[in-house]
């Protein structure tokens, strides 16, 4: 019953807009009383300024705003910011891993005129936990595809009350988790933006987790005793042999593989520990067993799960020591956390389900309905081409959280059901750039105003410049072609400018 009037509410939240369409204009200070249908107002003030904090740094709002502060249904809570002189845009950004807590990661937007939003999709919590789901049915399909979409909706009817007038363009741009959601948003609700930033999608999550799950069997073989198999000491002696066979590929030594489908890593050039005794230059067998699991595709039952991970920077901060070895501070590793948690929450909603006992016998079955709320696996884009919608989709060649393989296979699925899919849809790989962002790679771009000279002016992304900073100094510049073409060195010329590379042919 409680699912049946969820749904419901839903349909109201659409069967309310033209009768929101027609009030007048509602000051800030009047937001607290309007009426929406399964939607509860908490808070509404108006700022002249305000330093909000966040993940990474405080967010600075310098321009007058009213902040709406809300609750969908029981549990979704929202925010939405609200500039004095508003430009017409609507910001909408993702939450990463099992979010939590209200994600609006472009307040600081506010400054230029946007309106933004966010959401905790629909749960209290820490991003890498979510036990908040287990035998929690609302909650699941809340995080998995709801949420985000009736805050969006709520968003928007809010704009059209306090301005009189819907959004003249919105957007989404989100990384991870937030990539997933950017691809749930154009395939299940092609008209909620006009442009799309998918940043390494997530968006097979049972699939990603069973791979997650075969590297900790192998990494974390004790469930009682989470000491990682792999040592940093092995990370580096990794990356070392690696940069040997492969850095130079692309005609130059910069810690940087521009293509890691041309490095064919021969692994038995590896040093084998004698007596399989550890050491820092040598590699035990069950070392090396953990770093063929990573660079093995899964296959369960003749058919491939989840690709293998590119080669290169496995020794990088926030590479291979946050995601996969757990070997720096955070322990265990995070591919640890997000494989249990979602097998234990969503798959089994089973709190004390063993991953080392896992088998993956009966993985299609036993995750057809996590998937079904989960994923956003579907390849035909029609509908949210139909709404002349515009979606980029960007991976860093080297994330060690998220396989670049995965979304190439996921874009080339897309292309066979349409041709034309680059006209609305087109992805960019960014070579040695880790998890979203950050590693030895150019990784700043600035997707917003991409995707809106897209969507607003039809101009088309065909050389994307990617940079990279080191304390707010650009010391690099590269650009970066829509795939499948790959940018390669021209041969002459300084290396740290784009002006040096060109289109491989």
């Amino acid at each position: 019953m409680k699912t049946r009037m969820f749904f419901i509410a839903h349909l109201l939240l659409w069967c309310s807009f033209d009768a929101i369409a027609q009030a007048p204009c509602v000051p800030c200070e009047r937001l607290k009383d309007l009426k929406l249908p399964d939607v509860t107002i908490v808070k509404v003030e108006a700022r002249s300024s305000d330093t909000i904090p966040t993940w990474g740094s405080d967010a600075y709002i310098k321009k007058p705003f009213c902040r709406v502060v809300g609750k969908i249904s029981s549990e979704i809570n929202f925010e939405v910011l609200l500039p004095q002189q508003w430009n017409g845009r609507f910001i909408m950004s993702g939450g990463g891993a099992f979010v939590g807590s209200i994600d609006n990661s472009y307040r600081e937007n506010v400054n230029d005129g946007y309106a933004t939003a966010g959401t905790d999709t629909g749960h209290k919590g820490e991003p890498f936990d979510a036990a908040w789901a287990n035998n929690n049915m609302e909650r699941q399909f809340n995080f998995g595809r709801q949420a985000l979409h009736l805050t969006t909706v709520v968003a928007k009817s809010i704009m059209e009350a306090h301005y009189c007038k819907r959004p003249l363009y919105s957007y989404f741009l989100g990384c991870s988790n937030g990539g997933r959601q950017g691809l749930v948003e154009a395939q299940f609700y092609p008209d909620d933006f006009d442009g799309i930033v998918a940043g390494a999608p997530a968006y097979s999550w049972p699939a990603l987790g069973a791979k997650f799950i075969k590297v900790n069997q192998k990494n974390y073989p004790d469930p009682k005793n989470l000491t990682p198999i792999l040592t940093s000491d092995n990370l580096k002696l990794l990356q070392e042999y690696v940069l040997k066979q492969c850095d130079n590929l692309d005609g130059l030594t910069d810690k940087i593989i521009t293509d890691p489908r041309d490095c064919k890593f021969d692994f038995s050039k590896l040093p084998l520990c004698i007596n399989n005794l550890p050491g820092a230059t040598c590699f035990t067998k069950e070392q090396l067993a953990v770093i063929r699991a990573v660079y093995e595709p899964l296959v369960v039952d003749d058919k491939r799960i989840y690709p293998e991970y590119p080669i290169g920077l496995e020794a990088e901060i926030g590479a291979w020591d946050w995601w996969i070895s757990g070997t720096s501070d955070q322990k265990p590793s995070l591919h640890y956390l997000l494989s249990t948690h979602t097998y234990k929450y969503f798959v089994f909603n089973d709190a004390n389900w063993d991953y080392t006992k896992y088998e993956f016998k009966n993985y299609s079955k036993e995750t057809q309905f996590a998937a079904s709320f989960l994923d956003a696996r579907q390849t035909d884009y029609s509908e949210f081409k139909k709404h002349n919608g515009k979606l980029i989709i960007f991976h860093g060649w080297n994330d060690p959280a998220l396989s670049a393989y995965s979304t190439i296979e996921h874009y080339e699925a897309a292309m066979q059901k349409d041709k034309d899919l680059n006209s609305y849809i087109r992805l960019f790989l960014l070579p040695g750039v880790l998890h979203c962002a950050g590693g030895t790679g150019c990784d700043n771009v600035d997707w917003l105003a991409l995707i809106q000279a897209w969507v607003e002016k039809n101009q088309a992304p065909d050389r994307v410049i990617s940079s990279k900073q080191v304390q707010g100094k650009t010391v690099a510049t590269r650009p970066v072609y829509p795939y499948p073409k790959v940018t390669v060195y021209g041969g002459s010329g300084d290396a740290s400018q784009e002006k040096s590379y060109v289109v491989k042919q």
